[in-house]
């Protein structure tokens, strides 16, 4: 099954339970809307401040603002709950919370309103250590990602597809991207994960650190087992070369889908009209980090994990995009 059949099959599965809610207008009162987005270090937060700025500039009556969370984890509960109204997540923890499975116990009430880039797992460790796989983290103190984050979740199945036990196997702290790179700046672990967009900012201050050599570690030959395991959420993906600083050649890695996420009883026409802010004024986004470049049609509507909300539905429809 590829990408754009598991996108057919979790959006027909998925479309017989949505509440649809009164249309939402711009005469009324203002709607504070809470964007959910991840760490500092990260590109969740920068991406989600500048879609917050083009949301409150642009769009009559919205006032919206990007909270920093644990990332992709946490916002799936947000939004599920009530508490954000939009959240970034990654494709794997969003089918994972929509079928209630992995970290989640039950199955929760959202949808997706677009595809907005990829994510590549960055496995960060400093150049002349002797680890040049995965598998030579074994007996290393390592960090997985922040607790309820979804670089955790992946960081896991990517140790696993190399046969590592994550609670066995090595030490292993929880820091964020920020916190991962500080610690492995001041020798505290021997390499990290992070699972995030092209450049990170974390990692490209690491990079440029004087007496700092990093090196990124390829998981492309984990990819397969993953895909097995937890179905087609994965793909393999490319770090090209120079993005970081010291980075000489290209490295392949799993990588996997974000979506921007709202709760399934969110009313279709505001649905709509953030999908028609956010693209109108583009250039807005990639002024704030170019990875607001890939927000297209074509790549919004491809490899979703969980079903699209009905107003983004409209929306990509009237574009002309086969959703």
């Amino acid at each position: 099954m590829n990408r754009r059949s598991f996108l057919k099959l979790t959006g027909a599965f998925g479309l017989g339970s949505v509440v649809l809610t009164p249309s939402w207008s711009f005469g009324q009162a203002k709607i504070r809307l809470s964007i959910a987005t991840g760490g500092t270090g990260g590109v969740y937060y920068p991406y989600g401040g500048g879609m917050a700025a083009v949301l409150s500039k642009h769009l009559p009556g919205v006032e919206a603002t990007a909270e920093v969370t644990a990332a992709s984890v946490d916002n799936c509960k947000l939004v599920a709950a009530q508490k954000a109204d939009l959240g970034f997540v990654m494709g794997d923890t969003a089918h994972d919370a929509y079928a209630g499975a992995g970290k989640f116990k039950e199955k929760l009430p959202m949808r997706n309103l677009a595809t907005l880039y990829s994510n590549f797992m960055h496995v960060v460790v400093l150049d002349g250590k002797g680890i040049n796989t995965v598998a030579d983290l074994k007996g290393k103190k390592i960090s997985t990602g922040a607790p309820g984050s979804g670089t955790e979740v992946k960081a896991l199945r990517v140790l696993e597809a190399y046969g590592l036990n994550p609670d066995k196997d090595v030490t292993r702290d929880r820091l964020g991207a920020s916190e991962s790179a500080g610690a492995l700046k001041d020798r505290k672990i021997d390499g990290y994960f992070w699972d995030g967009g092209l450049p990170t900012a974390s990692i490209l201050d690491l990079a440029a650190t004087p007496g700092i050599k990093i090196k990124l570690i390829g998981q492309e030959d984990g990819v397969a087992k993953m895909i097995a395991k937890y179905g087609p959420v994965y793909f393999k993906g490319k770090i090209p070369k120079n993005i970081y600083p010291g980075i000489t050649t290209d490295t392949a890695v799993a990588a996997v889908g974000n979506v921007l996420i709202c709760h399934e009883k969110m009313d279709p026409q505001l649905a709509y009209n953030l999908l028609k802010i956010l693209f109108t004024h583009k250039a807005e986004l990639v002024a704030v980090h170019k990875e607001a470049d890939h927000l297209t049609i074509e790549d919004a509507v491809d490899g979703s994990p969980i079903p699209f909300h009905p107003g983004a539905i409209k929306f990509f429809k009237e574009k002309g995009a086969k959703i």
